[in-house]
């Protein structure tokens, strides 16, 4: 599994990089901040929403620990997607930064 820390994703912001990022959290843990310019997809539509999440580009997702966004990735692995990225740590890293 391809991984990215939170530390790693900042810096790339700051830096003005356009990213590929999804939360795949809930709705009321995205309702209490997310990552800007993520695109919320909670793990359960994935399936369903496959054609919104690029499979050309480095796409990153984001959990509030990293189990779900490995979930995710695991899945979206299966389905052929090979550029993806499990943010470490999550939310929970994000916040403390």
């Amino acid at each position: 599994m391809q991984t990215i820390t939170p530390q790693q994703l900042k810096q790339r912001l700051a830096q003005g990089e356009k990213l590929d990022i999804i939360d795949v959290r809930e709705a009321e843990e995205v309702a209490l901040g997310m990552i800007p310019g993520a695109v919320h997809i909670p793990l359960m539509e994935i399936p369903d929403r496959l054609s919104e999440i690029p499979n050309d580009r480095e796409t990153i997702l984001v959990c509030r620990s990293g189990n779900r966004s490995g979930r995710a990735y695991d899945f979206l692995t299966a389905q052929g997607f090979t550029k993806l990225k499990n943010m470490s740590g999550g939310m929970l890293e994000w916040e403390q930064l």
